[in-house]
């Protein structure tokens, strides 16, 4: 096998090719043109898959290389902690001794502490201007890239500091972590996920604890990061065998919301938590805030009023009906979205004034009231007359998804205007290729054009 077939291969940054190569034989620790490993070009280029290929096929990542750094800690020079995590591999305590764990560790925090521009400058010795722009680091997250004389890193040692310390079995105060996170405004920034997914992990009732203290904290910012740690516990509770704290998490938060939140963007996510918890207290809290003077903080009360278990759902008491009709007028589109969502999920045909929202809400003036109300219906097989024309009213939208959720509700009610509705859908754009309703959308076509086969 070539080693200029791999060569070429990461440097186009094909990691299915790269992967391939491997398979067939490829060494890993191909030389490249400039005499370094392939395994280099793929962390100047943050080809995160790639270099997780090349590690997973046994590339030396602790490699002496002839200016005295290895693959490891030019990741970590690089700030990618996509990349460092790839090369680190699994279990990197048996594979790394402890000077070099400590090496690494040192090389990360004065990184950190010095910051990206005075670490590319300290690296490249050029003067001038740096030019900066913010790209994905993986599919979620995000991160400042700085260049400067040719030469570019990622502004994300603070994740690869915490990713570090938590690989090599570093239990960083709580504080330190948490002084990580909310150094960054962006709640998409690698440095903040970092930190959210490793004190999730921590489970033990000291870190729990310091995190949902948080909760009272005078500073904003700090408050809506706990939540984005404690909101994991709600949504993943089954990712360890140990205590889930799931239910602390959700008393926790129904207290924090019956005490009050004073700043609105906080408060507009402990409702959007909310809707994530199981708790009998959640339905009053959405009654509680679904006449709060801003918007966003109504939007979020619909999903409070309507009990979600494994049957159909249903709404949480005649209070919570009242409430969510009074929503479905609010001169606010998202609220009354939401509420025609929240409507559209408990509607079983049986309640005449639910009907008449969900009618109205469908034809309201907004497109995306229109949009969001008719995906809730869209799914149920509720035999309702005026819901099912009032979709078919909806194929006259330009907006494909809106067509698409009319036709998918009519097929799913057995409408006989099911026919007429696929026909006016027109074709899928890109994007739908694995979308549900698309698919039931051909499956019904074809079992009309081939009746003998179905």
């Amino acid at each position: 096998m070539s080693g200029a077939e791999l060569t070429a291969a990461v440097g186009r940054g094909d990691e299915q090719d790269v992967r391939r190569l491997l398979e067939a034989g490829a060494d890993p620790d191909t030389l490249a043109e400039d005499g370094l490993p392939v395994l280099c070009r793929a962390i100047t280029a943050y080809e995160a898959g790639v270099a997780d290929a090349l590690v997973e096929a046994g590339a030396d990542v602790t490699r002496e290389l002839a200016d005295g750094t290895t693959p490891l800690t030019r990741a970590v020079d690089g700030g990618s902690p996509a990349v460092v995590k790839a090369l680190l591999g699994r279990d990197p305590l048996l594979r790394l001794s402890e000077a070099a764990r400590e090496a690494l560790l040192a090389r990360a925090r004065r990184w950190y502490r010095d910051g990206a521009e005075a670490g590319l400058r300290r690296r490249t010795g050029a003067a001038g201007p740096v030019e900066r722009a913010t790209v994905m680091d993986d599919e979620f997250h995000r991160v400042t890239e700085l260049t400067l004389g040719g030469v570019t890193v990622r502004a994300g040692h603070g994740a690869v500091l915490t990713d570090l310390e938590w690989a090599l079995r570093v239990l960083t105060p709580v504080d330190e972590l948490v002084a990580r996170a909310v150094a960054q405004d962006d709640p998409e920034h690698v440095d903040r996920s970092a930190a959210q997914w490793v004190l999730y992990q921590r489970r033990s009732n000291e870190t729990w604890s310091a995190v949902a203290d948080r909760h009272t904290s005078p500073s904003p910012t700090e408050r809506r990061f706990a939540l984005d740690v404690l909101w994991l516990h709600l949504m993943n509770p089954w990712l360890s065998w140990r205590h889930t704290y799931e239910k602390e998490t959700a008393d926790l938060l129904v207290a924090w919301a019956a005490r009050g939140e004073s700043d609105t963007a906080v408060l507009t996510e402990l409702l959007r938590v909310l809707g994530d918890a199981e708790h009998p207290h959640v339905p009053a809290v959405g009654l509680r805030y679904a006449r709060h003077p801003h918007p966003r903080v109504r939007a979020m009360t619909p999903d409070l009023l309507v009990l979600w278990g494994d049957g159909p759902a249903v709404l949480a008491g005649p209070e919570a009906r009242a409430v969510l009709l009074d929503l479905a007028t609010d001169e606010d589109g998202d609220v009354r979205a939401r509420a025609g969502a929240a409507l559209g999920a408990v509607h079983d045909g049986s309640d005449p004034a639910l009907t008449d929202a969900v009618v109205t809400l469908l034809g309201d003036p907004a497109p995306e009231t229109r949009a969001a109300v008719a995906e809730a219906v869209a799914h149920h097989t509720v035999h309702a007359p005026a819901v099912a024309d009032a979709l078919y009213t909806l194929l006259d939208s330009a907006d494909f998804r809106t067509r698409l959720n009319a036709t998918y509700g009519l097929l799913r009610r057995q409408d006989p205007r099911t026919e007429a509705a696929v026909t006016r859908l027109g074709a899928a754009p890109p994007g739908y290729e694995e979308d549900h309703r698309v698919s039931a959308i051909w499956h019904w076509t074809w079992k009309r054009d081939h009746p003998d086969d179905a």
